[in-house]
């Protein structure tokens, strides 16, 4: 399989060889496909109500064959090795295909967990295979410490390792935590998988014409920057 990334983000095109297959979750993404017709298989998916019990549609592709996915504006789709001990846990919205023979897993979280994150399941593949992961920006990866927490914005995270310590903590000076948004505080052993574009527009505020007194009160006022837009 080859996932080919053009430069101007907006679509990727999947190349299929005669063995390949793919396993895409949202096949409405699909908005061209070359080959025969046979090599698309679509099924009703459920998986045990990882969402609020809904079943989705997912399509089997095989090779030879070609297609373009379409992506929302301002997203893009990175490719992620899964290997055989992989314990990522994925947010499923995040994910978009799976290379074929992977296993997929519904990992129901600790009590705390949930209230922290507010998701009861989270996904977990082990492979070796592949992933189309996508995300708002890019993505990036971090390598988790035992000693030396993470901080990471509480809408950026798509993935992190299952044995992750988790809590809900901000940082920096009395200024810095009541301006900021909630971080989740992680330690532990592995990589986590951030999406780096949700928060861009806030570097527009500067060239936004807002006005100096508005721009002032977001950044002194506790929580300014949610309340005032």
């Amino acid at each position: 399989m080859e996932a080919t990334f053009p430069a101007a983000i907006g679509h990727v095109k999947v190349t299929l060889d005669e063995a390949d297959k793919l396993h895409v979750l949202h096949p409405g993404a699909i908005i061209a496909y070359q080959g025969s017709p046979e090599q698309r298989q679509d099924h009703f998916m459920n998986l045990a109500g990882v969402y609020r019990k809904k079943k989705w549609l997912r399509a089997l592709l095989s090779g030879p064959s070609e297609f373009i996915i379409g992506l929302p504006p301002g997203c893009s789709l990175a490719t992620v090795a899964i290997g055989p001990d992989s314990d990522l846990l994925f947010d499923y919205r995040h994910v978009l295909y799976f290379t074929d023979g992977m296993q997929l897993k519904n990992v129901i979280q600790k009590i705390k967990n949930v209230w922290i994150t507010r998701e009861l399941i989270r996904m977990r593949f082990t492979g070796p295979g592949e992933l189309g992961i996508i995300t708002s920006g890019d993505i990036a990866v971090l390598q988790l410490d035992k000693e030396q927490p993470l901080y990471v914005n509480s809408s950026s995270l798509v993935a992190y390792p299952a044995n992750a310590s988790i809590q809900l903590a901000v940082y920096g000076n009395q200024l810095s935590s009541q301006s900021m948004n909630v971080q989740w505080k992680i330690s532990g052993d592995g990589p986590v998988l951030i999406q780096t574009g949700l928060h861009g527009k806030e570097l527009e505020h500067p060239l936004q014409n807002d006005g100096f007194f508005k721009r002032l009160l977001r950044e002194v006022l506790p929580f300014g920057s949610v309340y005032i837009k």
